[in-house]
């Protein structure tokens, strides 16, 4: 997994329960720990999937200077 994605994910996991912290207490700023989590979670996807085609590519890539 790559290291940026661990980071947004661990992010994505404090701004969750920042929000559930904040809620309980009866504050309404919970609501930006809810957004931030949502964007930190949109960025773990993001750099998951990016990870995932770059390893993709380096593997195609070997495959076809190999054969080339």
């Amino acid at each position: 997994m790559p290291r940026l994605a661990v980071y947004a994910l661990i992010v994505c996991v404090l701004a969750v329960a920042a929000a559930v912290v904040s809620f309980v207490q009866g504050n309404w700023l919970g609501i930006v720990w809810v957004l931030l989590a949502g964007l930190a979670s949109n960025m773990a996807w993001y750099y998951l999937k990016r990870g995932k085609q770059a390893k993709r590519d380096e593997r195609d890539g070997a495959r076809n200077s190999v054969t080339g």
